[in-house]
């Protein structure tokens, strides 16, 4: 019990000779984890945006490449064609379609 109070009596003197830095070590436990804009959160935010802009960087391919595909089924007659056969299985008169599934 003795090396008990001994410890705390240590504790308490070098809490106050040294009030500033304690107070700074629990300025920056509390700024670091229990804050809304902890470094936790901060953290998390940062790999949220760098999904998001990963997101946005496919998805403007996507578009582009799209367009094009578009653009050239607007023009060109024989990829509308082609297109129209690939996708709704569309045929000519007096032509017949098989379709092969996929194993």
């Amino acid at each position: 019990m003795q090396i008990v109070r001994a410890i705390a009596l240590r504790l308490a003197r070098a809490m106050q000779q040294n009030i500033y830095v304690v107070l700074l070590v629990v300025f920056l436990v509390w700024i670091s984890f229990f804050d809304s804009y902890s470094i936790l959160s901060v953290l998390g935010s940062r790999r949220r945006v760098h999904a998001l802009r990963t997101q946005r960087e496919y998805y403007t391919k996507r578009i582009a490449a799209e367009r094009q595909r578009l653009h050239e089924l607007r023009t060109d007659r024989e990829n509308l064609e082609k297109f129209a056969r690939e996708s709704y299985y569309m045929s000519r008169p007096n032509e017949d379609v098989y379709v092969v599934g996929e194993e």
